[in-house]
């Protein structure tokens, strides 16, 4: 197989990579989005990016089999259009697939940037040998990628794997960035956990995340982590409670779809057992018995490049 590109296009920064038949990234780079100048500005940058990478890597169209998009947001991965990317003005619409195969003449694909890192964790990362499983992305929101019997489910408007929006409250409750109350991404994701950080902040009492904030009091996800290494009971408990409901979440999950692995990646896994521990306690108590004693509850293992790796192997997923 010759090489491939994976391109991941986020909200501040578009990584691109060539990646080859092992999924070993052979060059690595990344340019500004410039999201506010409008689409058709960062569609040139991606194009100057991929020029740039073929002198640097001195090859050309002729030696790279495909090229990958991931884009956050709502795809359609069977005409190659980015429907709506919220976090990126201006991208609705788009053809990106169509203008890069105009101007390069090289296969092009594109899909949702948690389906890509599913994708990715399958052919070379944490799912390597499963059939079924459940890749998820804990950060600013909660994405997610299934796989069934060895596919990507894609669903019938290319809109599966919406786990952040997992109802776990018939009303009121935290709005959402949907819109909507009630949905896993408003309890369980990092903004969530600096909510949980500033209400007890309001009550004027002290805590290793509040000094360890700085002059400028901002509260982060690491922030709050990192004092919870240090033994603060208070971010302790909110990493406890924030693992409950993610783990909640995916006990739905696992009833319906009785996948091998949950795989769970993102900023805010990366506080490790702190988040883990009370996923897998919650799993283990209120998941059906057959499914719940049959899943792995594992960390991702390809990082922020599983998005560009998997975004590389489209073609074939």
């Amino acid at each position: 197989m010759k090489k491939r590109i994976g391109i991941d296009v986020g909200g501040t920064n578009v990584k691109i990579a060539l990646v080859d038949e092992n999924g070993k990234i052979i060059y690595s780079n990344s340019v500004p989005t410039y999201a506010k100048m409008g689409y058709e500005y960062t569609v040139n940058n991606i194009k100057q990016a991929i020029r740039d990478l073929m002198k640097e890597t001195e090859t050309d169209s002729t030696m790279i089999d495909a090229i990958g998009f991931d884009f956050p947001g709502q795809v359609d991965y069977k005409t190659g259009v980015v429907k709506l990317a919220p976090n990126i003005p201006g991208w609705v619409n788009v053809p990106i697939a169509q203008m890069i195969e105009d101007e390069f003449h090289i296969p092009t694909r594109i899909d949702n940037d948690v389906r890509c890192a599913a994708l990715g964790e399958m052919k070379f990362g944490a799912g390597r040998g499963c059939q079924n499983f459940v890749c998820i992305t804990v950060g600013t929101g909660i994405g997610s990628g299934l796989v069934v019997n060895g596919q990507l489910v894609r669903g019938a408007a290319n809109a599966a794997g919406e786990l952040g929006h997992i109802k776990l409250q018939m009303k009121d409750g935290p709005i959402c960035g949907c819109g909507d109350t009630g949905c896993l991404e408003a309890f369980a994701s990092g903004p969530s956990i600096v909510a949980m950080a500033y209400e007890y902040i309001k009550g004027g009492k002290a805590t290793k995340f509040r000094e360890m904030a700085g002059a400028d009091g901002e509260i982060t996800p690491y922030i709050v982590a990192k004092a919870a290494e240090e033994g603060d009971p208070v971010a302790k408990r909110i990493f406890e409670i924030v693992g409950e409901y993610i783990g909640i979440g995916l006990t739905s999950v696992i009833n319906l779809l009785n996948p091998e692995k949950v795989i769970i990646g993102g900023g805010v896994a990366e506080a490790g057992d702190l988040l883990f521990d009370p996923i897998r306690r919650t799993i283990k108590d209120r998941a059906m018995t057959v499914a719940g004693s049959s899943v792995e509850i594992v960390p991702a293992q390809l990082g922020n490049s599983a998005g560009v790796i998997g975004a590389s192997m489209l073609i074939d997923g």
